[in-house]
């Protein structure tokens, strides 16, 4: 009987008692937290080129994401743009080398506001996010 407690009666007689059930455990408290990282992940991945498609298909009613993603979009179409004029102007290579390189730090600065979860308009081109309807 060492799992049940002994307790004497006044008559002399042992009477077991069961031991007091454990607690229920709590319910972990993770869950929101894990939201707000799977939205700083959706909106990260607007800014990596064509993974844009992954937070649009996943989350694009989050007004957090859909603000990154437009944002995320302008950079894609600017890279596309820099792509196919660069495959008929490539006279044009160390041009069209900067604008992309100019994009590369956009992303980087929209990751950077987008894990401090932060919704800044990127510089240049942050005013032509509004136009994007997603």
């Amino acid at each position: 009987m060492e799992a049940e407690n002994m307790n004497q009666n006044p008559a002399g007689s042992q009477q077991a008692t069961p031991a007091p059930a454990a607690a229920p455990a709590a319910a972990p408290a993770a869950a929101p937290a894990a939201t707000g990282e799977h939205k700083t992940l959706m909106a990260v991945l607007a800014y990596v080129g064509i993974l844009i498609i992954i937070p649009y298909i996943m989350a694009k009613n989050d007004p957090f994401v859909a603000f990154h993603m437009r944002q995320g979009f302008v950079l894609v179409i600017i890279e596309i743009a820099v792509y196919v004029l660069g495959m008929f102007a490539y006279a044009l290579f160390p041009i069209w080398g900067l604008i992309n390189l100019a994009a590369f730090i956009l992303s980087i600065v929209g990751i950077i506001h987008a894990v401090k979860g932060e919704e800044k308009e990127l510089p240049l081109i942050g005013s032509f996010g509004h136009s994007v309807k997603i």
